[in-house]
């Protein structure tokens, strides 16, 4: 596979719901009616806070880990997660009955780690080092090499975007009226990736939007640089610190989507299409609710909606 210019496939993400219809259905796509009243506009959720492990996260997990060769898993993986993407790992490992080693920040909640503990059970270990992702991730590339297991990335691989993926077919599924535009939170890259990459090639005349912090424009930023960029921020998201840089398959992957996807973060706006601008009266959905406090904040400040 030519990494250099690959974007998610149909093909390969309609495989990829074959793969994890093993474990998952179809989440809800749900009009959300109070907050379409308030701005005028259709508004729907794709309900990802209802998977088992509280994420779309376990989608791009379990179609990674269930396309390695039985013959590396026995050996074990190793991933880096400060949350979901930790549980998602933890959840196929019980699953599959392969053992795996997750490196958290010593800045994870408690009960961010007691999740992982129970999805994993006596599949996993987990492991607390470094104060941020990057030094966690770090260390379990590290430790992957040196014990020869295989490192399960959390958003910079192709089988991982193709599982992300699998939410913009569920949502084309689903969707009984044209969208103008769906919105995503970005963090690393990989759900607007997949996503993205899926309505480029089955509704071109929608408009991808992913939002991303005011603090941490990570995709914006190296969109611009043309290459990953770490990003010093002091920003919290959730119960940890946002990402220092944004994939580089997933950078290329959005790239190639120019003229469907918009950059937007919560002081500002910004671009890959300059022409693109947006119509309130119309369809429009978002995914999960892990970005929600951002992502209203971006949209009242531009006197538009989105949650």
């Amino acid at each position: 596979m030519d990494t250099n210019k690959y974007i998610p496939t149909v093909e390969a993400i309609e495989k990829a719901s074959g793969v994890l219809e093993e474990i998952l259905e179809p989440t809800p796509f749900q009009k959300n009616q109070n907050l379409s009243d308030i701005y005028g506009a259709n508004i729907f959720l794709k309900r990802e806070d209802l998977q088992m492990v509280r994420s779309y996260k376990i989608r791009g997990a379990y179609n990674k880990i269930r396309t390695i060769d039985p013959a590396l898993l026995k050996n074990g993986i190793v991933c880096a997660s400060a949350g979901n993407h930790a549980q998602g790992v933890a959840f196929s490992c019980n699953k599959l009955q392969i053992m795996g080693s997750i490196f958290m920040p010593t800045t994870t909640p408690k009960q961010k780690i007691e999740q992982v503990r129970m999805f994993g059970r006596e599949f996993i270990e987990i492991v607390l080092t470094g104060d941020t992702f990057d030094a966690a991730n770090s260390a379990a590339i590290k430790f992957a090499k040196e014990n020869d297991k295989t490192f399960i990335p959390p958003f910079d691989d192709p089988k991982v975007m193709e599982g992300q993926g699998t939410i913009g077919r569920e949502i084309l599924n689903q969707s009984k009226v044209k969208l103008d535009y769906v919105f995503v939170p970005i963090g690393g890259g990989g759900l607007a990736s997949g996503l993205g990459s899926y309505f480029k090639q089955m509704s071109p005349e929608t408009k991808i939007i992913g939002v991303e912090p005011g603090g941490a424009p990570c995709m914006k930023e190296a969109i611009k640089a043309g290459k990953v960029i770490t990003y010093k921020s002091g920003w919290q998201v959730a119960d940890y610190g946002v990402e220092a840089h944004t994939a580089e398959e997933c950078i290329k992957a959005v790239r190639m989507m120019k003229g469907n996807c918009g950059v937007w973060y919560s002081d500002g706006v910004y671009y890959i299409d300059h022409s693109f601008r947006v119509n309130t009266k119309r369809e429009a959905m978002s995914i999960g609710r892990a970005h929600n406090q951002i992502s209203v904040l971006c949209w009242k400040t531009m006197g538009l909606a989105y949650c």
